[in-house]
């Protein structure tokens, strides 16, 4: 069983995210409204995986996943982005993000990229 921390303004993102982890029995560890919150969180916890949406006000994806890879050089993200965002995607894969998902996205999207993330 795997901690994961979901970073995401969006609540419906998050209750979303939270039901699909659950029902893979991985635990949820908390949840961030921005990175800021992500951030604290995940040195609070050390989650195992981190979902983190790419668009979020006060600190975006980018720079909450880049800090978490300076403080945690073995963090695992997950970016969960919209359509079109395909340069800031790219950007978030150089800095370190281990798999992306696709909004909207379908359940198997989200499994498959934590058992990805896990192997």
């Amino acid at each position: 069983m795997a901690k994961v921390l979901i970073v995401d303004d969006s609540k419906m993102s998050r209750r979303m995210l939270k039901s699909i982890v659950e029902g893979l029995e991985h635990e949820i560890v908390g949840e961030a409204s921005n990175g800021e919150e992500g951030l604290k969180i995940y040195k609070e916890t050390q989650p195992d995986i981190v979902t983190m949406d790419i668009t979020m006000p006060e600190m975006d994806g980018i720079a909450c996943l880049k800090a978490i890879k300076e403080y945690d050089s073995n963090a695992n993200v997950i970016m969960v982005t919209a359509a079109g965002q395909s340069s800031k995607l790219m950007e978030a894969l150089k800095a370190g993000a281990k798999e992306f998902i696709c909004k909207p996205y379908e359940p198997e999207q989200v499994i498959n990229a934590i058992k990805e993330v896990l192997k």
